[in-house]
């Protein structure tokens, strides 16, 4: 059964209401960093210490690194070790065909998720409808990982084509590897879409959530969902899943596991 750990919950809600209060602006429950404004793709120097010091500092508990690969990116695991230092949490996303071959470069910590990305879809022949080529060797990055002892997350993204069928046998299969979350979001690909298809994809979306069997990561994705997206009808269920954490938190510790 996937926990959602207090000490994050905690942080996110004292985010939110810091923001809410108006005592800073910067304090974003979660912040989205793209590999390559900070790293070299060859080198494993930083492009700018400022930029590095900037993310330490920052006020938003969670730091999601995705964008492009960032384990193409030879500094990324100096990276999210100072980042996690300075007691932010991190999410870093991958689509795992590297993450066995560059394991042994990171260290299993509470406040790492080692995040990988997962494509239901429906003109797959990959098993329980992943998206094939990628696939074997993220699984393999994913049982590498559980067996290190490292916390996982699965990011799933849904597309106009995505059926739900298809995403709740992912979900079985991520479940099935003892992963620790799950988060869904809309696929943004950047196309001016009309305003009734991004509308369908948000609702599939929520239902989408609603096959993950946990009220704390289903919030969650939410909270994700404008940080990845943009969308401003986004942003406004990211406060309301605030209030429902905080409101979690309170109602039902779920036994929470901190490595």
């Amino acid at each position: 059964m996937m926990r959602f750990p207090l000490r994050l919950t905690a942080d996110l809600t004292r985010a939110r209401l810091v923001k809410k209060l108006g005592f800073t602006l910067d304090a974003r429950p979660i912040q989205f960093l793209d590999a390559t404004e900070i790293l070299h793709h060859d080198s494993s120097h930083p492009v700018s210490h400022e930029k590095i010091r900037n993310l330490i500092g920052s006020r938003s508990p969670v730091i999601w690194i995705g964008g492009s690969e960032p384990l193409l990116h030879p500094g990324i695991a100096h990276l999210v070790r100072v980042t996690t230092g300075s007691g932010h949490f991190v999410f870093l996303e991958t689509d795992g065909t590297l993450l066995r071959r560059r394991i042994h470069e990171f260290q299993p910590m509470p406040r790492l998720f080692l995040t990988v990305r997962l494509e239901p879809t429906a003109k797959s022949h990959a098993p329980n409808g992943v998206r094939a080529g990628t696939f074997e060797l993220a699984v393999e990055g994913i049982r590498a990982a559980r067996l290190s002892g490292f916390l996982i997350c699965v990011h799933a993204r849904v597309r106009p084509e995505t059926e739900l069928g298809e995403m709740a046998g992912m979900i079985q299969f991520a479940l099935s590897h003892d992963v620790d979350g799950i988060v869904i979001t809309p696929a943004n690909d950047g196309s001016n879409s009309a305003h009734s298809d991004t509308a369908a994809l948000l609702r599939k979306t929520e239902e989408a959530r609603k096959l993950i069997g946990s009220t704390w990561w289903e919030s969650f994705s939410r909270m994700v969902e404008p940080v990845l997206s943009g969308r401003q009808s986004a942003a406004r269920n990211a406060g309301e899943s605030g209030i429902r954490l905080e409101q979690e938190s309170h109602a039902d510790e779920e036994g929470v596991r901190i490595a």
